[in-house]
C-alpha cells in the first residue's frame, strides 16, 4: 500500500490539530515563516496558533501535497522525521496556502506556511 493513506493523514492532522490546540508550536525556521506571515498578512506573535487551528480545522487526505512516502526533513531539529504537506485554500487570506509540518513528540514543528504557487507545491523540501 501507498504511503501515507488516508487513515495515515487522519491521524497525523488529528495528533498536528491536538498539539496546536494546546499550543505546543515550535517553527523550525522562525525567519521564514516570520517573513511568509508578512505576506499573508497576519501576526506571529498574536494569530499563528488561530490560523493554524483554522487550516487544520479545514485540511482533509484530499489535501495532501507531500510525496508518496513523505519525504524526510534533514533539518537538525527534526532530522530524519516524516515531513506533511498540505495546500488547502483559506477563508481567511482568500488563497490557496501551502502548509508543511512534522510531529515530534506530541510538538507540531512548523516548516512551511506560505501562498501556494502551484496546486501541487511539493517545493521548498526541509
Amino acid at each position: 500500500m501507498a504511503r501515507p493513506s488516508h487513515k495515515e493523514l487522519n491521524g497525523k492532522l488529528q495528533v498536528a490539530l491536538d498539539a496546536v490546540h494546546d499550543n505546543r508550536i515550535i517553527l523550525i525556521e522562525p525567519e521564514v515563516i516570520v517573513s511568509d506571515s508578512v505576506a499573508l498578512g497576519y501576526s506571529i506573535r498574536h494569530e499563528l496558533q488561530l490560523v493554524l487551528l483554522n487550516l487544520l480545522n479545514n485540511t482533509g487526505p484530499d489535501h495532501y501535497a507531500g510525496h508518496h512516502p513523505p519525504e524526510r526533513s534533514y533539518e537538525k531539529r527534526i532530522h530524519n522525521l516524516n515531513l506533511w504537506a498540505f495546500s488547502v485554500f483559506s477563508q481567511r487570506f482568500e488563497t490557496r496556502v501551502y502548509y508543511k509540518f512534522s510531529l515530534q513528540n506530541a510538538w507540531f514543528c512548523l516548516v512551511s506556511l506560505h501562498i501556494c504557487t502551484s496546486t501541487g507545491e511539493k517545493g521548498r523540501s526541509t
